[in-house]
């Protein structure tokens, strides 16, 4: 009776360490996983902080002027060129 409950209780040790090693693997796998997802974060947060620089940087003022009247020849508005229309014209 007693070697049967010995071999019962063993085959229960053996599974109780399996289950053990099954966990301690998953656990290390999981966290390389985290590790790589918070690298991967870091990265897109650090291109989010780089497009934020570059959209207030494009969207100045004085650098769409300048693009304006260098790549596309225009010109700044003025009271001489600027022509009104009446009401009246439109009909």
């Amino acid at each position: 009776m007693t070697t049967k409950i010995n071999i019962v209780l063993a085959m229960i040790l053996i599974a109780c360490a399996l289950s053990l090693i099954n966990a301690q693997y998953q656990a290390r796998h999981l966290f390389i996983e985290l590790e790589s997802e918070q690298s991967l974060s870091k990265q897109y947060e650090l291109q989010w902080t780089q497009l934020k620089l570059d959209q207030s940087t494009y969207g100045k003022h004085a650098r769409i002027e300048d693009a304006a009247t260098r790549d596309l020849n225009m010109v700044v508005v003025t009271p001489e060129r600027t022509q009104y229309l009446k009401a009246e014209e439109l009909k």
